[in-house]
């Protein structure tokens, strides 16, 4: 199993770890201050004197240290180092580099803040009495502490304290696994009652998975343990404990070559070349082999595969498919168990989890994932049994199954009343995309739309279509050959086209209403008959185009095959701009140092002129007001209010005149620099700029600076982009980048239904 990417597969060397830890400031984490301390009354209200109003509010009620303290979205992570990763019992301050790095994942993957607490003692109730009296936290998060002292200090502090103690090499470990044994039985028609398994290995990790399979319906007597003595067998009395003890079972074989023979699953927890490929002919047809030893499992899959070609193959690694990987699990299990305020981490909820990984292994994979999988295609199937580790729908999945068994379990002091809208915010917590988009997904679910996917052949087209569709955002319809689509469709693997419209530009029967169309528009500027149905026939955005215009589907999606302008040109010859509307992109730049900027044109208008501009600063007004932000409009130029003159800065300042005449209701001023718009202290040397904050709208001086400041923000400024988004057409059109994403692209499609919806 791993945490993360090993050392080994990362494909890094001693001397680059050493330099990443050393540089800078030295180790992982640092301390965030979240409240402004800047003069003296800041100091004053988060210091003293102030801070005595909410410690007097905690003396009489200590329930309320969760509103005014971290201790809600706090998590202590600990240990004495005695079972580092592969390490062993290499000490406690030696094994902080770990815990530094368990909390990183904590805040990475959940949003959960952490400290370490590295615990210099082997003594267990020396350990537990150092940990007992921890009231700040929010949760603990017991970590690389060796069997059996592992069992002893998690059970009393469970016992000890009221909040939820967590061994993660445990149950971490368990319930990834969990989840990629479920995929596989379901793949290869088994069954966990009926399932016969073999577990090699008697440590925390071994325990934990038997006991959490067994709690999941396997049956006692169809588990063999093995540890370095050979078979956990009832009457054995060498090397055993109560927690061995407890697994042993009636059987006459000794060793693990004896006991593998015929069984269904193998999980390996042991160390790497234990099982040979000998014993994995001797399994059943179809084995299940998890050998989870780190860095080396206990067989290669191709080994296993060589003699078992069938054979559904996991590891802790990486660079083989199916990684029991623990970031899978224990960040969104306290996520989940921190919201809803429950007092342990119990049976239901490790459950609940391993059902919500494994079904979501089942789902489409985003784009991002496969991005990340090193080229590799992930579809569920033998060798996509376990998401990946970077899949951005596990915050919204995990956490919202193990808080609905907290609360089914009755362990949860803060139920949780609609978990769909906790969802929701669960998936606006890490990407600010999925906020910023949230009311108006839920917007186009309530008024669900039929919205063309102009390129339909493209494999993500298909994908999109079928996500939107599942989505409830409203019909898709894709434009192509039905026999290219239905083979796409069975290239992926992927259900059927139920709900979904395909329609073929040459043979459509509306083919002939388009074409009459087009050529009412066109004829007066050059075009013959002909040529317009050349047009329909043959260009895929003005077939899409043409059914919007009409009528016949309410918006357009396009991109994927052709750049924006070209794109723009085909839709142009059905859909125009909308009466006393200029046209022109909006590019949304959110996570950019906590703030949301707007940046206009950036798709449409080569060099606007000022009438142009200010419709441009007008119209991108209006939807940052529609997105929930007061807009503060920057007219941009390399120039600051006429500093340096140039005679291209015309254009802003007579847009700045055409806005004051327009008497509109939104602050503005230019034309100005970026430092200007975006930082205080150099806007103070204008006492007489009428921005009264931050610009968070930004009106470029043209195409080529908006693309270019667009794409630099998105590649250097570490925030989440949306669009361009199209704006100011007759009929709502969307075009996406020709790198689009899946997931992009359904949520362009989205918006373009969402812009339908308010028509």
């Amino acid at each position: 199993m791993a945490d993360a990417t090993d050392t080994r597969t990362a494909r890094v060397t001693a001397e680059d770890a050493l330099l990443m830890h050393s540089s800078g400031r030295p180790g992982k984490l640092e301390t965030l201050v979240s409240k402004p301390i800047v003069t003296a009354r800041d100091l004053s209200l988060a210091y003293s004197p102030g801070v005595a109003a909410p410690c007097l509010e905690i003396e009489k009620n200590i329930d309320l240290a969760y509103e005014y303290t971290t201790k809600g979205n706090m998590v202590a992570v600990i240990s004495n180092g005695t079972a580092v990763l592969g390490l062993g019992n290499i000490g406690a301050l030696a094994g902080k580099p770990v815990m530094e790095g368990k909390i990183a994942l904590f805040k990475r993957f959940a949003d959960i803040d952490g400290i370490d607490l590295e615990i210099a003692t082997e003594d267990v109730d020396q350990f537990i009495n150092a940990v007992r009296y921890q009231v700040g936290f929010g949760g603990i998060n017991l970590e690389d502490i060796k069997a059996p002292e592992c069992f002893v200090i998690e059970q009393r502090l469970r016992e000890l304290m009221d909040i939820p103690v967590f061994h993660d090499d445990q149950h971490g470990t368990a319930i990834v696994a969990a989840a990629g044994l479920i995929n596989a039985c379901h793949l290869t028609g088994r069954s966990l009652r009926d399932t016969k398994m073999v577990v090699n290995g008697a440590g925390s990790a071994a325990i934990a998975c038997v006991e959490l399979l067994k709690a999941m319906g396997m049956q006692h007597n169809n588990v063999i343990l093995c540890d370095t003595k050979g078979v956990l067998y009832q009457g054995r009395t060498e090397g055993m404990n109560q927690w061995k003890s407890a697994h042993a079972v009636q059987t006459s074989a000794r060793t693990l070559e004896e006991a593998i023979v015929g069984s269904d699953v193998f999980f390996g927890l042991s160390v790497a070349g234990a099982l040979t490929q000998d014993m994995v002919r001797s399994m059943a047809e179809k084995p299940i082999i998890f050998a989870m030893a780190n860095p080396d499992p206990e067989i290669t899959p191709e080994d296993a595969r060589a003699v078992s070609p069938n054979a559904i193959i996991a590891t802790g690694r990486s660079d083989y498919p199916n990684q029991v990987n623990n970031v899978l699990g224990f960040p969104y299990i306290f996520r989940g168990a921190l919201d809803c305020r429950a007092s342990t981490i119990n049976e239901p909820m490790k459950i609940a989890a391993a059902h919500a990984l494994a079904n979501l292994a089942r789902e489409d994979v985003p784009d991002e994932v496969h991005a990340s999988s090193a080229g590799r295609r992930l579809n569920f199937g033998p060798d996509y049994i376990i998401p990946n580790a970077f899949d951005p729908r596990l915050i919204s999945w995990l956490p919202v199954a193990v808080a609905k068994a907290a609360m089914e379990s009755g362990v949860a002091r803060k139920p949780i009343a609609d978990l769909r809208k906790y969802a929701r915010e669960l998936s606006g917590r890490l990407d600010p995309t999925a906020g910023a988009l949230d009311a108006i997904m839920e917007s186009v679910r309530a008024n669900p739309r039929r919205v063309v996917f102009a390129e339909g052949e493209e494999e993500k087209s298909v994908r999109a279509a079928i996500a939107f569709r599942n989505a409830g955002y409203g019909r898709p319809v894709l434009i192509g050959r039905e026999d290219r689509v239905q083979a796409t469709l069975a290239a992926l693997g992927m259900d059927t086209l139920d709900g979904i419209e395909i329609h073929n530009a040459r043979l459509s029967g509306a083919n002939a209403k388009y074409v009459e169309f087009l050529y009412a528009r066109l004829q007066r500027k050059g075009f013959l008959l002909r040529d317009c149905q050349r047009l329909v026939n043959q260009d895929r955005n003005v077939f899409a185009a043409c059914m919007v215009a009409t009528g016949d589907a309410d918006a357009m999606v396009t991109g994927l095959t052709r750049s924006a302008a070209v794109c723009l040109e085909g839709v142009g010859h059905a859909i125009g701009n909308a009466p006393g509307k200029q046209s022109f992109g909006l590019t949304i730049m959110l996570g950019m140092r906590g703030r949301t900027i707007f940046i206009a044109d950036s798709q449409v208008n080569f060099r606007p002129n000022a009438a142009e501009l200010a419709d441009i600063a007008i119209g991108a007004a209006a939807a940052a007001r529609h997105l929930g932000h007061e807009p503060r409009v920057a007219m941009m130029s390399h120039s600051t209010f006429g500093d340096p003159p140039n005679e291209r800065t015309i254009p802003m300042r007579d847009a700045v005149a055409i806005l004051d005449r327009s008497k509109v209701d939104f602050e503005y001023d230019g034309e100005m620099s970026p430092d200007v718009a975006l930082e205080p202290s150099i806007r103070k040397l204008y006492p007489f700029c009428r921005l009264t904050g931050d610009a968070n709208v930004l009106v470029m001086p043209g195409l080529h600076s908006s693309h270019i400041t667009a794409r630099l923000a998105h590649h250097l400024g570490g925030g989440t982009t949306i669009g361009p988004l199209l704006i100011g057409k007759e009929f709502p059109v969307q075009i996406v980048p020709m790198d689009a994403s899946v997931s992009q692209l359904v949520d362009m499609a989205c918006l373009a239904a969402y812009q339908a919806v308010g028509r």
